[in-house]
């Protein structure tokens, strides 16, 4: 098979940044009154700006997903590529605008390209890698002259207060010795925010600027041993297992609202490193001959800088140390953008001018959905 290159990349990142002080006036205050978690979960998390896709002014939705999405693949205009070109689009995203049809025919709508393959990859945080392991087995097996793959995000719709009960302001006292409680509550809200991105995928690279050769990407899933973590569209039941939403009647789909995004954060704190990066890095680390001397980039999607620690005390148990020096994330300033964050931080990165030819890069997606991840190795030529 040939190679395949990530030859330009492109994002979305929805109107004005917003602040930690601000982040109430774009979502509402729950009740009325100003979240007393705010402070406790930002401090956790690093993250000191993020964007929504509202109108701040007006309360008013700026973007769709698939629009949002549309928009990071415009974008790939800039590197003087021409949407009507693409012959295979591959869209990731964890809440699509509806349940059908897919994300990726919605995007290719609203891109009026012509025709071409159309996939939809779903999940969580892991959406936006796979769909890219699409667009570059795609190429790289000769089935399509190129491939765009995006990642995106839009939770901002069910972040809003109105989407809340008051109740989960509630048992916010202690919180600087129990944190989880915050978390418990009402952490989403300061944890996740809208973004899109977008690959282009090609055979060769492009003269005259830095390419990305895809060496490899594998995904895992732990989900044979550990139940669902992070979850929407359904309830646990009694025994832990996840009831999906066909199961429940209209009326319980409103009382209990079960289209809310909802997290075991307990379980998420017990098993996320191990399951996601320690236990799978193992394999790799042999199957792979990974050697932390060999990478130059370690980018690691995370969702809070509370995880950095954990994640390097793991790639140091593991046998893959690498250094903090050595790692690159933007979460502080583009907040959490779920399966749209590798596509942020590698379009950052790319456009940072610090790399150079020949360095490695190593990229890390972790999903809490029921605890899955994805590696992938980059070459600079």
């Amino acid at each position: 098979m040939s190679e395949a290159y990530l030859t330009a990349s492109a994002v979305c990142l929805p109107n004005a940044p917003v602040d930690n002080d601000a982040i109430e006036t774009v979502l509402g205050k729950i009740g009325g009154q100003p979240s007393r978690a705010r402070r406790i979960v930002l401090r956790q998390n690093g993250i000191k700006s993020r964007h929504y896709a509202i109108d701040p002014a007006s309360g008013a939705a700026t973007h769709t997903n698939a629009s949002l999405t549309a928009a990071a693949v415009r974008a790939l205009g800039e590197s003087g590529f021409a949407i009507d070109d693409i012959r295979c689009l591959v869209a990731g995203t964890s809440i699509p605008d509806q349940i059908m049809p897919g994300h990726g025919v919605m995007v290719h709508g609203e891109l009026g390209n012509p025709a071409c393959e159309v996939a939809t990859t779903a999940g969580v945080c892991l959406a936006g890698l796979s769909a890219l392991k699409y667009a570059w087995l795609a190429v790289k097996a000769g089935e399509a002259a190129n491939a765009v793959a995006t990642g995106s995000e839009m939770p901002s719709p069910v972040l809003r207060a109105e989407h809340f009960a008051a109740e989960n302001a509630a048992r916010v006292d202690a919180l600087e010795n129990h944190p989880w409680i915050a978390f418990e509550k009402d952490f989403l809200r300061w944890m996740l925010s809208d973004g899109a991105g977008a690959f282009l995928i090609e055979s060769r690279p492009r003269a005259g600027r830095i390419n990305l050769r895809i060496d490899w990407i594998d995904l895992f899933s732990a989900a044979h041993r550990l139940p669902v973590c992070m979850y929407a569209g359904g309830e646990r039941g009694s025994d832990g297992e996840l009831i999906g939403w066909a199961r429940f009647s209209p009326r319980t789909w409103a009382e209990q609202s079960i289209f809310a995004i909802k997290q075991d954060v307990k379980l998420l704190d017990r098993h996320i490193v191990e399951a996601t990066l320690e236990a799978p890095l193992r394999d790799l680390i042999a199957r792979r001959s990974l050697k932390a001397e060999e990478i130059d980039w370690f980018l690691p999607h995370m969702s809070s800088h509370y995880f950095r620690q954990p994640v390097a005390d793991a790639l140091a148990r593991a046998g893959l140390p690498i250094p903090f020096e050595r790692w690159f994330t933007n979460l502080e300033t583009c907040g959490n953008t779920g399966a749209a964050s590798i596509y942020i931080m590698i379009d950052a990165l790319l456009k940072s001018g610090r790399l150079q030819t020949g360095e490695r890069l190593l990229g890390f997606v972790p999903e809490s959905g029921r605890f899955s991840s994805g590696f992938m190795m980059l070459t600079v030529v």
